[in-house]
């Protein structure tokens, strides 16, 4: 049976091009539109979302895809890859995992190295991506991640180098399946969360790491409509003691604020009993959310808000234990 996959350019890497001086810039027109996409059964269709490098991506981009990728399945596609900028793909893919019920395969791709440089990355992992989009396999299993050869979910996949072609990686899980040669294998699935289909973005949402003699400057700093805050925080979840007054005002403001380490392996947990850790911040009123990092847990947050969770929903919402 002939498969279409909706293919949404948005930019990046993948769509740039090294000129005379060794810069990567932004192509006048994007070469992914003119590789070979013959697969057998398949019937590719490709529109241009927009185009930027993913620095320039914001929330409303995302839910622009996200609306799209529901409209397209609605009217019989049968599955959908995002081609993206690396900086900023795990948001964007978590963004659309948490948005999208999608029935249909929904895979994001990118490039390491722009389309003209030796061993450039960017037409393998596009056609690699199409043929995830295209598999039965792939269906239900919420937003992928399609790089060098790996399959990802957006949950928890993340970039760790800044350069390397095998930068994403899903600390502690790994990768839940691979693309051969002779099709898409998969080995494992992870348990789905809740969506939510929202259709406008509550902003804004802020992102601080702690460090060691933190104080509460960068907490008093937020504007006055800040929505929510998200904390990346010491160790298994622990802060400074001088952060406590300026976090006790933000609270009292009714901010929800959202607590994960910022360790590369583990989960946020209320351990310690001194003076800034974990159980007196859970007492106080923070959020932990277990297993995301500090970007994933905002963009959470932001669904969370924007889809109109408050109090426990949102918190039972954001805890990423709870599906």
């Amino acid at each position: 049976m002939l498969k279409h996959i909706l293919v949404l350019h948005t930019g990046g890497t993948i769509s740039m091009t090294e000129n005379a001086d060794g810069a990567v810039v932004p192509s006048v027109n994007n070469p992914l539109l003119g590789v070979a996409t013959h697969f057998p059964d398949v019937a590719v269709t490709s529109e241009e979302a927009f185009n930027l490098p993913s620095p320039h991506i914001t929330p409303a981009h995302m839910l622009q895809l996200s609306l799209r990728i529901r409209e397209a399945e609605a009217n019989g596609i049968d599955g959908v890859v995002v081609t993206h900028g690396t900086d900023t793909l795990e948001e964007t893919a978590f963004f659309l995992d948490l948005t999208t019920d999608a029935k249909i395969p929904v895979v994001v791709t990118g490039a390491m190295r722009s389309s003209n440089e030796i061993g450039a990355d960017g037409d393998y992992n596009f056609l690699s991506a199409i043929r995830v989009a295209a598999s039965d396999q792939a269906g239900g299993m919420g937003c992928l991640v399609v790089m060098n050869d790996e399959i990802h979910s957006a949950r928890f996949v993340t970039k760790t180098h800044t350069t390397n072609v095998a930068t994403f990686r899903t600390p502690t899980f790994g990768p839940i399946g691979l693309v051969g040669k002779n099709g898409v294998m998969f080995f494992q699935q992870l348990l789905r969360t809740a969506t939510s289909p929202i259709d406008e973005i509550k902003a804004p949402v802020f992102l601080l790491k702690a460090y060691a003699g933190m104080d509460g400057t960068l907490f008093d700093a937020l504007p006055a409509d800040t929505a929510g805050l998200v904390i990346e925080a010491l160790g298994a979840g622990n802060l400074p003691p001088a952060t406590l007054p300026a976090l006790q005002r933000l609270l009292d403001r009714n901010v929800p604020v959202v607590l994960v380490s910022r360790c590369f392996n583990g989960i946020a947990q209320d351990i310690y009993d001194y003076e800034g850790g974990g159980v007196g911040l859970k007492q106080m009123g923070v959020i932990f959310c277990r297993g995301l990092n500090g970007q994933k847990a905002r963009i959470k947050l932001i669904v969370g808000l924007s889809a109109g969770k408050t109090g426990a929903a949102l918190a039972a919402y954001v805890n990423n234990a709870v599906s």
